[in-house]
């Protein structure tokens, strides 16, 4: 139950007030503290009714219980597959307390009414997760009875009860402790809320697993999502935002990390987190990314996670002022002294020295995270982006390609170093925003281009951030250094303007009906280049 949840008059409208319990149904498949649950509803002088194996757990617990087929006078048929699909418990679900004709049916009929319902259903979920999954094993893990009387007491829940949550048992428990046995017309709207929700979800699970036989983009596409987390703001601060998780999803951006020290974070925060903990991951090597506005502004390979950390820095300091920070290493006390020296939004690594969490904690605003996740990405994970009333919806872009896949297409051929640099960006370009350029050397940015018109223009503001941040040094650190481009050159302006600051090495995807052009300006200049064959526009 929420405590906060709204009081809105219009859900009260033939409400009469609270609903006062003395039958409970009680059939659960996750027997999570249930019994402790049915304990304190008996406490209260509140019947039982249950089926199977919860029936079984509450009587081991010493609960008097009587068996729904009792109730019904029908026995479980078809190996339990029919046990409370019978007219009787659901007339003792939905009929309305304030219609006089529905209570004299129940009268008429002998049926008292049943005023909560606790159930939660069979983990289809949990069913369908791993790698392999049995077509008549996971058919057989779908809920038809306990949905059905979810949603018969949610519809009918100005006078039923609904728990589908173990979550929700204390407090539904305290209430009927204080008032004797009584849930308040907004607790039970509530709780209905829960159960519409829990029932969307479960069904949402179902239609995407079946659609999986048939077509990856199905024409009618069921998914649900669960809250992580509130966020202080959205983009703005006037902008409210939350964070969700795709349900079946296995980790998601904030899956297994833990928040140290802080403020809470914000919409841009978890942005730019998710732009940094992708980009780090793609490395072995002691790695560090600094992203603003959802664009990297330095990485770096270093020897140790302070050389990448410095390497990163290096490559545009005032971008990185109040940035996110992912390593994919321990923070040390002599890392923590220098990221200390500069203002952080987000720092996020898999583990902190005690001294470093000292020394770094001293900033207030910091916003530190550990994060323990080590699973790989769902491969059944889409990537969606939303539209005026609906989502475009495409595949992940995936891993960069191999070294075996490209093509050098000039007669300069790279030099093992070369390549190392050429993959180094073309690993970081991918996690630009179009038009993307990158210019690397020895395993650390030294300019990124982002979000320009026109490619070219790109290229200048990367070739001018390594000025800019490096001064009377450009000039040498640009000398054979490696560019790479997110889509093709479209003319040969690009690379010449990569290669009149000193690059040496130019990776692109190629394709462009100027490709010769391109290939002529660089074999002109002794440059080597090699096509990829894949694009990696980020809009």
């Amino acid at each position: 139950m929420d405590p906060e949840a709204p009081a809105d008059t219009r859900f009260k409208a033939g409400s009469d007030g609270a609903i006062r319990v003395r039958r409970a149904l009680i059939s659960v498949s996750d027997k999570t503290g249930v019994s402790d649950f049915a304990k304190s509803l008996a406490g209260l002088g509140i019947e039982i009714l249950s089926t199977g194996g919860t029936a079984s757990a509450l009587r081991e617990a010493g609960l008097e219980v009587t068996d729904v087929s009792e109730f019904t006078g029908q026995e479980e048929i078809l190996g339990g597959r029919v046990k409370t699909l019978h007219p009787r418990l659901h007339a003792a679900l939905l009929a309305r307390r304030g219609d006089a004709e529905h209570m004299a049916t129940l009268e008429r009929e002998g049926i008292e009414p049943i005023d909560l319902v606790c159930v939660n259903l069979y983990p289809f979920e949990q069913a369908i997760a791993g790698h392999e999954v049995d077509q008549q094993f996971a058919i057989e893990n779908i809920d038809i009875g306990g949905p059905t009387m979810i949603r018969a007491a949610a519809k009918n829940h100005e006078s039923v009860a609904v728990v589908v949550k173990p979550e929700s048992y204390d407090a539904v428990c305290a209430e009927l402790e204080e008032t004797g046995g009584e849930i308040s017309a907004s607790t039970s709207h509530w709780l209905a809320n829960e159960a519409f929700a829990q029932t969307a979800r479960y069904d949402a699970a179902i239609s995407r697993w079946f659609s999986t036989y048939y077509e990856d983009f199905p024409e009618h596409l069921a998914i649900a999502y669960e809250k992580v987390l509130d966020l202080s703001y959205g983009e703005n601060p006037h902008q409210r935002a939350a964070l969700y998780s795709e349900v079946g999803i296995r980790s998601h951006v904030l899956s297994r990390v833990s928040k140290l020290h802080g403020r809470a974070l914000s919409f841009n925060n978890v942005l730019d987190l998710d732009a940094a903990r992708c980009l780090v991951d793609d490395f072995d090597e002691p790695a560090c990314a600094i992203v603003k506005h959802n664009n990297p502004c330095g990485v770096a390979l270093g020897a140790d996670p302070l050389d990448a950390y410095r390497k990163a820095l290096a490559c545009d300091p005032m971008s990185a002022f109040g940035g996110v920070i992912a390593l994919n290493r321990p923070v040390d006390a002599e890392l923590a002294e220098a990221l200390h020296e500069n203002f952080i939004e987000v720092l996020i690594a898999p583990a902190y020295e005690d001294e470093a969490l000292n020394v770094l904690q001293q900033k207030e605003a910091i916003r530190i995270l550990r994060e323990d996740e080590r699973r790989s990405a769902d491969p059944r994970e889409r990537d969606a982006k939303r539209v005026l009333g609906g989502m475009l919806i495409q595949d992940r872009d995936g891993d960069p390609e191999p070294r075996e896949l490209m093509e050098v297409v000039t007669e300069a051929e790279p030099s093992e170093e070369q390549w190392r640099d050429l993959l180094f960006a073309w690993t970081i370009v991918r996690h630009v925003r179009s038009n993307a350029i990158v210019i690397a050397k020895d395993g650390a940015t030294l300019g990124i281009g982002a979000g320009q018109m026109s490619r070219v223009d790109s290229v200048r503001l990367a070739v001018e951030k390594c000025r800019d941040a490096r001064q009377g040094e450009a000039d040498s650190l640009l000398a054979g250094s490696a560019i790479a481009s997110d889509a093709f050159f479209p003319f040969a302006d690009g690379p010449q303007a990569a290669i009149e600051a000193g690059s040496t090495g130019v990776i692109q995807p190629g394709g462009s009906k100027r490709d010769a052009e391109v290939i002529e300006a660089c074999d002109a200049a002794g440059v080597a280049m090699v096509f990829t064959k894949h694009r990696h526009f980020r809009h």
